[in-house]
């Protein structure tokens, strides 16, 4: 899962010595992190449209809400204003969410017709996709028809459940993160992840995306739950 800075490591002496409200100061900003493909690279499943404003303005806003929030987070936590701090938790929840989960869409899409992209023939994950769901077309119909459902904004998830040890498809809602599986793969369902292409058919879209998911991204975080 991607991880996210919430501060910067200081000398010992230096964090000794500085009072509660200095470590505000501290924190490193979050930022927009970089796509590891260029914008047009996911065509035809994903328009480059598409891809430069999800990116650029819809994860921006979530970085920049983020960053705000935290701010005003450490202002209260100073004051002790503790019903003020408590109010504030939606804000971080959902720009901290979208921030977490637009940093993992990313990693978890790769060019069309790349080596990233080909459905895996063996491995950790294939063989898991094989015990829990009886092959892969089999998981695209499921996560498909799970995330189609989603009312309003969210997103699909194939995650791995630590306690039954199985890969399983749940939804999000919203911006919320996944916190009950590991996130193997996430598909954004919010409108502006494929209206201008797709229009209101999500199951177009939703087909479409299985040809830019990246499978070896995947593969690397089963086996890092496992």
């Amino acid at each position: 899962m991607v991880a996210i800075t919430l501060a910067r490591v200081a000398p010992r002496v230096a964090i000794r010595a500085a009072p509660l409200r200095s470590f505000a100061a501290m924190r490193s900003k979050h930022t927009l992190p970089e796509l590891p493909y260029a914008y047009d690279a996911l065509e035809p499943s994903i328009s480059s449209e598409i891809m430069t404003l999800h990116h650029t303005k819809h994860h921006q806003t979530y970085v920049n809400g983020l960053n705000a929030a935290e701010e005003t987070l450490s202002k209260l936590q100073a004051s002790g204003d503790v019903k003020a701090a408590i109010a504030l938790q939606p804000a971080l929840k959902f720009n901290g969410g979208g921030h977490i989960n637009h940093s993992l869409f990313w990693k978890n899409l790769a060019p069309h017709g790349s080596a990233q992209a080909k459905p895996p023939t063996s491995g950790a994950l294939y063989d898991q996709i094989q015990a829990d769901f009886g092959g892969l077309e089999n998981l695209r119909q499921e996560v498909n028809t799970k995330t189609a459902a989603v009312q309003g904004s969210g997103w699909g998830w194939l995650g791995y459940n630590k306690a039954t040890k199985k890969l399983e498809v749940v939804t999000t809602a919203n911006q919320d993160p996944l916190l009950s599986h590991v996130p193997i793969l996430g598909i954004d369902i919010w409108e502006h992840a494929f209206y201008l292409q797709y229009k209101n058919v999500k199951p177009d879209y939703l087909n479409a995306i299985w040809d830019v998911i990246n499978f070896e991204e995947a593969e690397k975080r089963l086996k890092e739950a496992l």
